[in-house]
């Protein structure tokens, strides 16, 4: 059986260089240089863009929005691992697989 699971708790993740990333009304929008494509990151999804301007854990990841957004930890892990899958696929952010 395959396993669907693309990141692991201690998975190191951290945003690409060569994104435009702008302030909307609370709301993060940026632009990705090589693609030029648009992304409308939202509020929850641009406090992710901006924790993975350095270089963190999932685990780590979960433990800071969970605690900010008072969601508990399994919620937030799912909501999060959702959002790096997509900006995985975008091309949009680094992952360095640990083990």
């Amino acid at each position: 059986m395959k396993s669907t699971k693309q990141f692991d708790w201690k998975d190191r993740v951290k945003q690409k260089e060569g994104n435009l990333v702008s302030d909307m009304g609370g709301e993060k929008v940026m632009m990705s240089i090589q693609s030029g494509k648009y992304y409308n990151l939202g509020s929850t999804g641009g406090r992710i863009w901006d924790l993975l301007a350095e270089e963190r854990t999932l685990a780590d990841l979960v433990e800071v929005l969970a605690s900010e957004y008072e969601i508990d930890a399994d919620t937030c892990h799912e909501q999060v691992v959702q959002f790096l899958e997509h900006m995985s696929r975008e091309g949009l952010i680094n992952i360095a697989h640990e083990g």
